[in-house]
């Protein structure tokens, strides 16, 4: 009976394991493919202005995928904490590998938002005004709001090392 018991748990924290993971593969996988593959390719010769229509179509559905992988992986990892004895409401229990993976998550989240709710919405507004009516804070924003999505994929692969190394501990 407790070697049942043993094996249910085991067989709960890799599922948990194995969740919480598909969860961050889809987002992190995700920006890569955006990043790397899609924009770059639809700025081939000019085409993203023809093609920005397939963008934003995609980075919508996207953005679904984005906020559900986020909730899986609240929710997965708060119970693997839990059961590695981690106490989430004391953060001054937690090992230091735990609460810097957890900082470099709160970071990724507020920039997921950012982009999301704020800088996305914003550009989205600008681009559909003519480019000789720009106020030079719009003219501002639109250049360097590429820079949000980047840095969101940089921080996203810290996160993954952080796993890596809070995992091998």
């Amino acid at each position: 009976m407790v070697r049942s018991v043993e094996r249910q748990k085991e067989g709960l924290v890799f599922a948990l394991v194995w969740i919480h993971l598909l969860a961050a593969v889809v987002w992190v996988g995700g920006m890569v493919f955006l990043s790397v593959v899609l924009v770059p390719v639809l700025k081939e010769d000019g085409g993203f202005a023809r093609h920005g229509a397939l963008f934003r179509k995609a980075a919508y559905r996207f953005r679904a995928l984005v906020w559900g992988a986020m909730g899986i992986l609240v929710v997965t990892g708060s119970v693997l904490a839990i059961g590695r004895a981690i106490p989430l409401t004391d953060p001054s229990q937690w090992p230091s590998m735990f609460m810097t993976k957890i900082g470099l998550v709160t970071v990724l989240f507020t920039l997921t938002l950012l982009h999301d709710l704020v800088v996305g919405p914003q550009v989205r507004r600008i681009l559909g005004t003519a480019e000789a009516t720009r106020s030079a804070r719009d003219r501002l924003l639109v250049r360097y709001s590429v820079l949000v999505p980047r840095v969101s994929l940089l921080v996203a692969l810290v996160v993954l090392l952080a796993a890596v190394v809070l995992a091998r501990t």
